[in-house]
């Protein structure tokens, strides 16, 4: 393990991003340039502690799984996350893994729909980027453990508000695709460990999701009416229009609304007020 290296290439790249890349509103008075130590360990599921101290070249060598929290908190593109994992004592992960690393041309898109809600899921649900729209229309995601933050796995063993956040309203039918498209990626990743995981916690936890998962059906995420029940706004019915990037095996969902509908209304009252919302970037806090 090079400690100094590791903690100067991971100053770096915190200081590359900006809040808006990783979903989360600016605020005011901001004292550091790019993200805060503290939005770093909270996407990352870290504690700021262990963040500052991996800064600083102290502490234990971080397990593989931590390196891989901070490469995908950070963005890192595939060649700056080996370089992460070399400069930690580990190999980077190998072929046949789900890809959690969203290319930087897509978080730019994402940038560019700063109108709409947007999100980008993995092949078996990890919610690896969104907008800060999509936060304020669905709730505040950074603030789901890491390992929770999958939209399957909040539509069966999360919390109601969660679940409510996640996907809300959905049917039978909805269900099973949910389950579908876990199983297809399981075809595709056998050898994926964390999806293999998910999927022994689901059947253990969610009877709904085992009677599903036995039925032994396929599916890919499609384009649907979304229904989000929002705590200030009430329920708001949705399109959600899914683009798939083949070569990552990743989706891009987002919202929109036909114009002059009250759902269109509901969306732009929601870009002058839910992003006021989250306390991460309330006016006066500081790190970094």
């Amino acid at each position: 393990m090079n400690r100094a290296e590791l903690a100067a290439v991971l100053r770096s790249a915190r200081a590359r991003l900006q809040p808006h890349d990783v979903g989360l509103p600016a605020g005011t008075r901001r004292q550091v340039r790019g993200l805060r130590r503290e939005e770093v360990a909270l996407l990352a599921g870290l504690s700021v502690d262990y963040v500052v101290r991996l800064e600083q070249g102290r502490g234990a060598r971080p397990s593989a799984q931590v390196v891989g929290a901070l490469t995908q908190a950070l963005r890192l593109d595939d060649d700056d996350r080996d370089l992460v994992f070399r400069l930690a004592g580990h190999e980077p992960p190998q072929p046949g893994r789900v890809g959690t690393i969203v290319r930087p041309s897509v978080l730019r898109l994402l940038d560019r729909m700063s109108d709409l809600p947007v999100l980008v899921l993995s092949a078996k649900g990890d919610v690896l980027a969104w907008n800060p729209l999509a936060a304020a229309l669905q709730g505040d995601m950074s603030a789901w453990p890491r390992h929770r933050r999958n939209l399957i796995w909040q539509r069966f063993l999360g919390s109601s508000r969660c679940q409510a956040a996640a996907l809300p309203g959905e049917d039978d039918a909805a269900a099973r695709a949910a389950v579908g498209t876990l199983r297809a990626a399981q075809a595709r990743y056998p050898r994926d460990p964390d999806l293999a995981r998910m999927i022994r916690e689901l059947r253990g936890g969610s009877p709904v999701f085992d009677e599903l998962w036995r039925e032994a059906r396929s599916a890919t995420w499609r384009t649907a009416s979304k229904s989000v029940n929002h705590p200030e706004l009430g329920t708001i019915t949705l399109d959600c229009d899914t683009l798939q990037l083949p070569d990552t095996d990743q989706t891009v969902l987002v919202y929109s609304a036909a114009p002059g509908s009250p759902e269109a209304a509901a969306l732009d009252l929601l870009r002058v007020t839910g992003l006021q919302r989250f306390p991460i970037a309330s006016p006066g806090t500081s790190g970094g």
